[in-house]
Parts: C-alpha cells; structure tokens; sequence
C-alpha cells in the first residue's frame, strides 16, 4: 500500500501501468469486502445476472489482496533500491528512512488524529469497546509497529483502526531491510537463501496459528514471507539475464492463472493444496511483478486501464481513508430500508467515493507534505530523482 515507485516504467511518468493496474484491483478488492461485509453482494438482485461466484470473488477477497500488497511491496522496495544504490548493501539508511517516514508519516497521523477524535466523541462504529481496548493502547499499538498483535490478544478494533495492521507489518520490514541488506555486502546468497526459506514458510506459519484467527490472518511471519517473494522477485529480475517473447508472456499468463485461480476458485484450491494455496497467490503476484518490470503487457495496460491504474496509484491514500466512506454509505443504505434486491447500487458508489476522498487527501495532504519532508530530510548528495510516488 505504502510502496514507493513501479520499477521499470514509462518514460514519460517513471511509473509502471501493469504494476499500478495490479495495485489499483487490489485496493479495489479491500473497498468492495469491506463493503461486501456490510452488504452481501450475492444476495443482492445483482445475482440474477452475474454468477454467484463471481460475485463471492469481488466481496470475499480483500484478505488475499493485501497479501498481493505485501508481494508488491517488498518487489517496489528491493527493486528501487537496487536502482538507486546499485545493491542492497549500499543502500544510504538515512535517504531510505527519510523517504519512507515522508511517504507513510503524514497520512498515517492525519488518519489516527481523525481516529482518535472520533473515539471521543463515541462515533457509532469509530469508538473504541473501552471493556477489551482503549484509546492510549491503541495509539500504541500504531507508533510502536504491533496494531496486529494487540488486536490477536484483545480482539478486532473498529475498522477504521483494523486496516492499520498491515501498516505495522509493512513499516517492520522497512525498518529491518536496509539493515538486512549488510549481509548483501558478503555476497548475495547470504541475504536470498533467507528470503527463499521465509517465503515459502507461509503455509507452515499461516498454518501453526490455527488456534488464534485473528492472529493468523495478522501475523508478522506470513506477511513478511509475501513481502520477502516480492524482495526475490525484484532480486531475481534485476540480476537475471533479460528475457523476451514466448517465456516471458508465459510467465506472464502463468501468474495471471495464479492469481485469478486463487481470487475466483480459492475455496476449490484450498481442498486441494491447503495453506498452500498463499504461496500460489504469493508467486503468481511476483510473477506478474517480474514481467511487468520487463514491459510485459504494459501498452495495453496503459491503454486500456486509466481509472484502474489512478487507484493504484492512489492506493496508500484510498487504503487508509476508505472507512469514512464504507461506513457513511451503509448508514444510508439501512436508513433508505435496507432492500437487498438494490443493495449492489451501493458498490459502485462507494468506490467511486473512495476514490474521490483517496484523490483529495494525496493533493492536499501526501504529495504536498512528501515533498516538503523530503527536501528537509535527505541529505543533498544522497538525493536521486524523485520517482513517481505510489
């Protein structure tokens, strides 16, 4: 959510289109679930028309697109640091901290003042339960990196605090990864045999927290393996020899099965492969990341995918704000009686809206105090070219 620039982009904007595209459907697949909890979509008379199916594969996977977040994360991270500093062990710690406190911080304290306001004022659906939580554990829990784990041992917080838990897993990794990056300095094996064990570690760890539901979604270690395949992928792309026509569009489609397969059939998969079926989310992601860092598919992307690619775009913003949109809409919509058979009216509204609000805190809140940060935190001789933001 919070990733920084698409690695091997157009020209003209430094960004990628197919990278964007894949970041604006997933942040997509978080508005519409959240929604979707609220107002099931396949009891709506939307049904009548679309399979059931599909409609289950709109409302139920916001879950699995934060994972597809976590994949693009890592990729965007390593990547653009490979870009800058040539290799992981180079990375200047202090240009890496400034842009990453300058992209996350303002947003982030806007949302939790806002938050805690509405906390005060017992906001129906804001306010904190004072008999599991409180307001100062909360705060606690955002700036010390372990909203996840104090929602595993309390229970859920009001979901406009609850989309803060895979801030804290994300924010953990950019903490540790210019540090993890010394060991790049003895040779890579040293940093990619790690990241290849954590990686595939996300069934066995998703698994061994059966016990705890929350935590087991919320984790730190089955996100940091999705964020470690995107480390790999990126790692791997950049070293590896340059590759074009027919492997290249397989891998490519191989990656658009994978995750479709687990977006659309992932109740069919799970029979078969079980927690297993992450890694194919995981890898089918870092697929796509890969060729679409080589220029797969992104002039039809580019072409064909405007809107789609602004939410990816504006998907930090979206993220973070889009509870003051889902909640506003269903009020109305239980006000106005609740009828089921219009309820999907209220799905395109809502992400339009979302949309709207995402676009408005980027021009008057992100890209105003990113640049402001930045040209006060980094050092001028370690400075590169401001990218495109994500």
């Amino acid at each position: 959510m919070a990733g920084e620039t698409a690695v091997a982009g157009n020209v003209d904007s430094g960004r990628n289109p197919g990278i964007d595209a894949l970041r604006g459907l997933s942040i997509l697949l978080v508005v519409i679930h959240h929604t979707w909890l609220r107002i099931p979509l396949q009891e709506t008379g939307l049904v009548a028309v679309v399979p059931k199916r599909v409609l289950l594969a709109l409302g139920t996977n916001g879950y699995e697109a934060v994972f597809v977040f976590f994949v693009l994360s890592g990729f965007l991270i390593a990547g653009n640091a490979l870009r800058r500093w040539s290799s992981l062990g180079g990375i200047d710690r202090r240009a890496f901290y400034a842009r990453r406190f300058a992209r996350i911080a303002p947003c982030l304290a806007l949302l939790v003042a806002v938050l805690s306001v509405c906390d005060l004022a017992r906001v129906p659906e804001f306010a904190i339960d004072p008999a599991r939580q409180s307001l100062g554990r909360a705060l606690m829990s955002v700036l010390g990196l372990h909203l996840n784990w104090y929602e595993g041992r309390t229970g859920y917080l009001p979901a406009g605090w609850d989309v803060l838990w895979s801030l804290s897993i994300e924010e953990l990794f950019y903490v540790g990864f210019p540090l993890a990056g010394l060991l790049a300095r003895r040779g890579s094996a040293l940093l990619a045999v790690p990241l290849l064990i954590l990686a595939l570690s996300l069934p066995v760890t998703r698994g061994m927290l059966s016990g705890n539901e929350i935590w087991q979604e919320k984790a730190y270690l089955p996100g940091m393996a999705a964020i470690a395949t995107g480390v790999l992928a990126a790692l791997w792309m950049v070293r590896s020899p340059q590759t074009g026509g027919f492997l290249l569009a397989a891998v490519g489609w191989l990656g658009v099965a994978c995750v479709g397969a687990v977006l659309v059939a992932e109740d069919l998969l799970w029979h078969v492969l079980g927690e297993a079926t992450m890694l194919v989310l995981t890898f089918g992601t870092a697929a796509l990341a890969v060729v679409f860092g080589r220029g797969w598919g992104n002039a039809r992307i580019a072409a064909w995918t405007g809107w789609l690619r602004s939410c990816g775009r504006l998907s930090y913003e979206i993220y973070l704000s889009h509870m003051f949109v889902v909640w506003p809409a269903v009020w109305l919509f239980r006000w106005s009686g609740g009828d089921l058979r219009l309820g999907w009216l209220w799905f395109p509204l809502t992400v339009a809206l979302a949309w709207s609000l995402g676009w408005a805190v980027d021009r008057a809140i992100s890209t105003p105090a990113d640049r402001w940060l930045l040209a006060r935190l980094s050092r001028p001789a370690a400075s590169s070219p401001v990218l495109a933001r994500s």
